[in-house]
């Protein structure tokens, strides 16, 4: 057995959590290729040409750098390489994640203000503006947002925020976490004025985990040259003067550099605004099954809807973590679970990546099924309200 199955179903495995994400074929054959020198002359020219690509992604004409690490270790990397101990940052309670973040920031002797919401929105704009300008000494040094709150399905509003900041006429600098939103949800890292960019692998970008990104604007690198903050894996001053030359200042890894390569190729072949359409479609097809079916979506502001996930409020007494369960034994797919105060409250249905429409309409037929298996009560035809959608706006 190639890997661990509690019960044994026939057909693939619907792997619809909102990430890792299911990997194509395509993006597989290229990690397969044998390693090559990570010194030699071949992957100098893989690194300058890939390092060079991977710019369009982020929408950015400054450099990326790739970590070999999950989405957490690029959080950090923007952190350490931007600020000192000590420093006040701004930080928006949207969900798990930038719970996560906050606690990060805290740890690393940060001081984090933090803005709460309740969780059913992307960040709080008109807040972050009121607490910038009531720091007239301008002791905030940077605003950290989830772009895309993968426990929520909220996607805050970036160019909002960066309107926000300059409003205020504060210099603090921008960091945004892409995690879960870049290249399934439309994100300008150069024309909102983000400072740093936050990425992973494992979501939209189609690869296993593995590889983290800090996207870097001239304001951080300038802001990396006083920050005080210990740092020797992640520094930023290192990797950029290796990647000068397409090499890394330790050993790479390798094989998902291939991957990386043939998946932007796949998104730039498709072209990032289909892609942005096809998840966008994908996400409305998804809340008109919910809604048919008589429930809540998580997000409770239409302009915020997710176009990568959609997290679902089940009523009442019905248990979200039993639907999952009952749904991966009967038919052998994986939903998200809810994280921190919505455990057992939600679900979150993943449509991001290499996704398609049948994907799409089998993902939402197992969602159908287990509501009925799970005698939780329901209008059926969601479905078939999804389709009717899809059919309508092909």
């Amino acid at each position: 057995m190639a890997y661990f199955q509690s019960k044994p179903v026939a057909g693939r495995h619907f792997l619809q959590i909102p990430g890792p994400t299911n990997v194509p074929d395509r993006v597989l054959r290229a990690m397969d290729n044998p390693t090559m020198d990570h010194r030699g002359p071949d992957f100098g020219r893989l690194g300058q040409a890939l390092l060079e690509k991977v710019r369009a992604v982020f929408k950015t004409e400054g450099p990326v750098v790739i970590y070999p690490a999950s989405g957490t270790g690029a959080w950090e990397a923007a952190l350490v390489n931007t600020l000192s101990p000590g420093d006040r940052v701004l930080m928006c309670e949207t969900g798990w994640f930038a719970h996560l973040w906050h606690e990060m920031a805290t740890r690393l002797q940060l001081q984090p203000d933090y803005i709460h919401t309740d969780w059913r929105r992307g960040a709080d704009v008109a807040a972050i503006e009121a607490r910038l300008r009531e720091d007239k000494g301008h002791e905030i040094k940077a605003v950290c947002v989830v772009h895309n709150e993968t426990s929520t399905g909220c996607t805050s509003r970036i160019d909002e925020v960066r309107q926000a900041i300059d409003a205020a006429g504060h210099p603090a600098l921008l960091l945004v976490d892409t995690i879960s939103s870049l290249g399934s949800i439309d994100y300008r890292h150069d024309e909102w004025g983000v400072d740093v960019t936050v990425a992973g692998s494992q979501k939209g970008l189609m690869l296993p985990p593995g590889l983290s990104f800090n996207a870097v604007s001239a304001k951080a690198l300038k802001a990396s040259e006083t920050a005080r903050m210990p740092r020797s894996f992640w520094d930023w001053k290192p990797m950029l003067a290796a990647n000068a030359t397409g090499y890394f200042p330790y050993t790479p890894a390798t094989n998902m550099l291939y991957a990386l390569d043939t998946a932007v190729d796949m998104l730039l072949e498709e072209g990032l605004d289909n892609v942005f359409a096809r998840h966008d479609r994908h996400a409305e097809a998804t809340r008109r099954a919910v809604r048919h079916w008589g429930f809540e979506t998580q997000c409770a502001e239409p302009r915020h809807h997710s176009s990568a996930l959609t997290a679902v409020r089940l009523p009442e007494g019905h248990s979200a973590n039993a639907l999952r369960a009952a749904i991966l034994e009967k038919f052998n797919m994986s939903l998200g679970n809810g994280l921190g105060p919505l455990n057992d409250r939600v679900f979150r249905i993943g449509h991001l990546g290499d996704f398609g429409d049948l994907q799409l309409v089998g993902t939402l037929g197992g969602v159908e099924m287990g509501l009925k298996a799970a005698s939780i009560p329901y209008q059926a035809g969601g479905v078939l309200a999804a389709m009717d959608y899809l059919n309508g706006n092909a």
